[in-house]
């Protein structure tokens, strides 16, 4: 049997051990709240690896065809904006 592949924010929740500073897990506790706290986190996750997905897009075009102006690269990075609220539009984490 296979496993199934999940592309970001996908699939059902999974259990895993996480260690923040006290400050940092007190700080999101007093903005979200307790019951709140794993989806807070796993958004900032979710966010963080997107980020670097665009930038490796970025970082490869501009490898092959030189620097992006900074209007184009907002551009680019409005296009993902928008890409991100289409589910089933971003590859799974490798």
């Amino acid at each position: 049997m296979s496993e199934q592949e999940y592309g970001i924010g996908e699939g059902p929740a999974t259990r895993i051990s996480l260690s923040l500073s006290e400050g940092t897990a007190e700080a999101v506790r007093r903005r979200v709240g307790k019951r709140e706290f794993s989806s807070f986190v796993a958004s900032a996750v979710e966010r963080e690896l997107r980020g670097l997905i665009l930038d490796e897009y970025l970082a490869d075009y501009e490898q092959r065809s030189g620097p992006l102006p900074p209007d184009e690269r907002q551009r680019a990075k409005e296009a993902f904006d928008r890409a991100l609220a289409e589910p089933g539009q971003w590859p799974t984490a490798s």
